[in-house]
């Protein structure tokens, strides 16, 4: 094996172990932490898929042989290695591991989703969205060009006009590209009704806020939108850190309350991850799925805890890759090992970059809070890079000088 080789798996292998684990313990579907991951990171495959073509044993036992050489927690073979290995579920070439084949194409088996929901579904006509930042207004041109009027609430007159500005010149674009007529750009345009008053969402049918990461400004906002909105509007938060239970309990409806994660640039990013918390109905859950799917997204499903899949799976894995320049890996070199041996569309010093190193650094004192395993605390060049303003393309300089 050569040395970039051993280097792409160190990093990638414990990543694919939480996958694993996730699986093993229902947090969510196979098909939603693949899906999750492909859609939501722009990976060619998503993680079980690629354990499954590595080889079952394979994986387990390099994790082992990592295990008792760190005794990182993380490292230690999930269980569904040898729960699946036992039943002759080895991977791909067996014809059975995380999935079934026949050949090299999965074929159904008993895990294999229904597409029936449990409940029924809501109907939803109009959408309200909260919020005026770069988030908020990626979904609400998403839900106006897919058919929604959407009321739309800023804190400001200025706001609420810098909105709409920000959509027609997106779509300004696309018809200049001719991906998009005017008269089409112009209807979707006329989907739009801006206002700083909440009241105005008191008929919507789904709410979808989008307003700063901050617990006492989210829980003000669910308590009033509690009082405003009919009965059975959706309720849904895309908040990506706080909990999703705590919010609903603001409410008299926490049935009504749901996690909708957009992914940042929402007109483009497919992936929406819906998150449930204990009292929320399935219902609600079949609604907010039906509306990412006539928003042409990729719904997956899990529950309220940190990091939900993408973000629980990114971050440590990044910030496993700091920790090895820290002892003495080249940047370009963990970069190339990344994108040759996995065919990722950037390493993870890039992506850092892009995502921002600040942003990177609250994620990971998140799940540090969660899980509490020691590995998961920031490496000190993470903590040592933001301090030092260096956030990545945003300011200039992160990993890279931009």
């Amino acid at each position: 094996m050569s040395d970039s080789s051993a280097l792409a798996d160190a990093l990638v292998f414990p990543y694919l172990n939480h996958a694993a684990s996730m699986f093993e313990e229902k947090y969510a579907s196979r098909e939603d932490v693949d899906n999750g991951m492909r859609f939501g990171c722009g990976l060619p495959k998503g993680p079980l898929t690629v354990i499954d073509e590595l080889g079952l044993e394979t994986v387990r036992d390099a994790l082992a042989a990592r295990h008792a050489e760190t005794g990182d927690p993380r490292h230690e073979p999930s269980a569904a290695f040898d729960r699946l290995i036992a039943d002759g579920r080895t991977g791909r070439s067996a014809g059975a591991g995380f999935y079934t084949y026949d050949g090299d194409e999965v074929v159904a088996d008993d895990l294999t989703p229904s597409g029936v929901g449990q409940g029924e579904a809501r109907p939803v006509k109009t959408v309200g969205v909260v919020g005026s930042g770069t988030m908020a207004t990626g979904m609400i041109e998403v839900f106006a060009a897919h058919g929604f009027p959407v009321t739309y609430v800023a804190r400001s007159r200025e706001k609420v006009d810098a909105v709409s500005a920000a959509i027609a010149k997106n779509l300004a674009r696309k018809v200049d590209k001719g991906r998009m007529e005017q008269g089409d750009a112009d209807v979707v345009l006329g989907r739009l009704t801006g206002t700083t008053d909440r009241g105005a969402l008191g008929d919507v049918d789904l709410v979808v806020e989008a307003i700063a990461e901050e617990v006492g400004i989210k829980n003000e906002l669910f308590a009033d939108l509690d009082r405003i909105c009919k009965p059975g509007a959706v309720l849904a938060t895309t908040t990506s850190s706080l909990c999703i239970a705590d919010l609903a309990a603001q409410t008299t409806r926490p049935q009504d309350v749901v996690g909708m994660h957009f992914f940042n640039p929402a007109s483009v990013m497919k992936l929406v991850e819906v998150i449930d918390h204990p009292r929320t109905g399935q219902d609600v859950l079949d609604t907010v799925t039906d509306v990412c799917r006539s928003t042409r997204k990729v719904a997956v499903r899990c529950s309220d805890r940190a990091g939900f899949i993408v973000n629980a799976l990114l971050f440590p894995y990044l910030n496993d890759a700091i920790r090895a320049h820290e002892e003495g890996a080249d940047i370009d070199a963990v970069d190339a090992a990344i994108t040759e041996g996995y065919a990722y569309p950037m390493g993870p010093f890039a992506l850092l970059d892009v995502v921002g190193n600040d942003v990177a650094l609250a994620i990971e004192e998140e799940l540090l809070a969660e899980f509490t395993h020691e590995s998961l605390a920031p490496a000190q060049l993470l903590r040592d890079v933001v301090a030092a303003g260096k956030l990545g393309r945003k300011s200039g300089e992160g990993f890279r000088v931009h």
